[in-house]
């Protein structure tokens, strides 16, 4: 079995459990789950089943019950975001696709995502804000070498770590991190102030004439510092559905960004009991950029589907891209054997050393994040859609083609037609054997292959057309 499992590109052991998998009884239902699944890498294993009644007569429409499935349980997909917990899996694919339809749906607008078209009219920025320096670190400046005095190819392990580790701010950092979304918060505030002012008016009379939304996400850069893209976008007093007032400018709302940027101060005091003596003040790095967002189609080169595909890549991303992991840890001496880069190491020590000077802040159970405590994708009221919202659909949609696969009838059609469902499930486990877990990626990477024939198919299109 050896040689065969090594022609094959598999150990003995995934071979071998492969085999007992492929010639169990129920294969092809076995097949069908992880297919639906998206060839989920983590599945959750369910047992249970569901009844589905008319409740006038308690008549039993339909009945489902684990207990004829493989292994007596149902496999769903795990539902993590995160690219590195779940690789090509439907989970993050569809929390990026949602998350691009949500910051697109606020670019070029969506009845059905409760946006007008109108609202490409309306003045709309892509802004970066960033992380101060906390100390000299390896780059590529462009055509000069960088400080180190040498040319650093893309991939290079060392760009982002320090020139200097042990001069390195590695404590302001995480607290940086750590208090990036109060940061973000502070930002939003004097916004809407320095539009104020920079209109001539005051807040309240501001606020009843126009209204400032964004959408935004969190990136990781290689240092280990969280920054933020954001679309901000001025809207009329009620929001998307309304047009903006005169004053209300691309300039102004440039403007305005980049003077709140500068007044946010966020300040974590002193703790000389725990060998902290001085107070940190927390501030946005000087690399703030701003770039007014074109309409798609109109030779721009930051187009409304740039923006929104930038933004969704970056949504099922996290601290493991810097080279930590994406789980927590309890220790130092827990790093060292789970082979951590060194940087990202000093990074999630400096958050283990400060958890104690600063308990309130949790920084010891969020040092695999390096710190950030935050929500990677968050949106103002009246952006757009929510995430929930785009959930919703895709479960009605679902439950509609179950609907109409077993013969029962439609609510939409039919109002006085109710059914009711009655379920039970119990959690029976997750993940999957090594052979199931070499079906699910080879599911997985036929799916990635049609998604990406199907986006050409449909670029080639788009270019015909044009």
């Amino acid at each position: 079995m050896t040689d065969t499992a090594t022609a094959a590109g598999l150990d003995p052991a995934t071979l071998s459990d492969l085999l007992r998998v492929a010639g169990a009884p129920g294969f092809d239902r076995l097949h069908e789950q992880i297919r639906r699944t998206g060839g989920c890498a983590a599945p959750i294993r369910l047992s249970g089943g569901t009844k589905t009644l008319d409740p006038a007569t308690r008549t039993v429409l339909h009945a489902y019950n684990t207990d004829a499935e493989p292994g007596g349980v149902l496999r769903v997909a795990c539902g993590n975001r995160r690219a590195s917990r779940c690789p090509a899996c439907a989970c993050a694919w569809t929390y990026a696709g949602d998350t691009y339809h949500l910051i697109r749906a606020g670019l070029v607008g969506d009845r059905a995502k409760g946006t007008p078209e109108t609202i490409r009219d309306h003045p709309r920025v892509f802004a970066t804000l960033t992380a101060p320096s906390f100390g000299p670190v390896h780059n590529r400046p462009g055509p000069r070498p960088c400080r180190c005095g040498l040319r650093h190819p893309e991939d290079a392990p060392e760009l982002g770590t320090p020139l200097d580790p042990d001069t390195y701010d590695y404590a302001g950092a995480v607290l940086w991190n750590n208090h990036a979304s109060e940061l973000w918060r502070y930002f939003t505030i004097y916004l809407r102030r320095e539009v104020a002012r920079r209109a001539g008016l005051t807040q309240k009379a501001a606020r009843e004439q126009s209204r400032v939304s964004f959408g935004k996400v969190a990136e990781y850069q290689k240092r280990g510092a969280v920054h933020f893209h954001a679309v901000v976008r001025f809207d009329g007093p009620k929001g998307p559905d309304t047009p903006p007032p005169a004053w209300a400018t691309l300039d102004l709302l440039t403007d305005a960004i980049r003077a709140a940027a500068t007044r946010v101060r966020v300040v974590v005091p002193a703790n000389p009991e725990r060998g902290f003596e001085n107070d940190w003040v927390l501030l946005w790095g000087d690399q703030l950029d701003v770039q007014p967002i074109g309409a798609f189609g109109d030779g721009e080169e930051l187009t409304e589907q740039a923006v929104a595909s930038y933004v969704a890549k970056y949504a099922t991303k996290a601290a493991e891209t810097t080279g930590t992991v994406d789980h927590p840890v309890g220790n130092k001496e827990a790093l060292v054997l789970l082979g951590v880069p060194d940087h990202p190491r000093r990074l999630m020590e400096a958050c283990m050393d400060l958890d104690r000077a600063y308990p309130d802040r949790r920084l010891r159970a969020w040092a695999h994040m390096l710190g950030f405590r935050g929500h990677f994708s968050t949106k103002s009221r009246r952006y757009s859609t929510t995430l929930g919202a785009l959930r919703q659909v895709r479960a009605d949609y679902r439950a509609a083609q179950q609907r109409a696969s077993l013969g029962l009838p439609d609510p939409d059609d039919h109002p006085e037609a109710t059914l009711l469902v009655v379920a039970h499930w119990s959690y029976a486990g997750h993940g999957s054997t090594p052979g199931e877990s070499w079906l699910a990626a080879n599911i997985r990477r036929d799916i990635q292959l049609n998604r990406e024939t199907a986006r050409e198919a449909l670029r080639d299109l788009e270019g015909e057309v044009a």
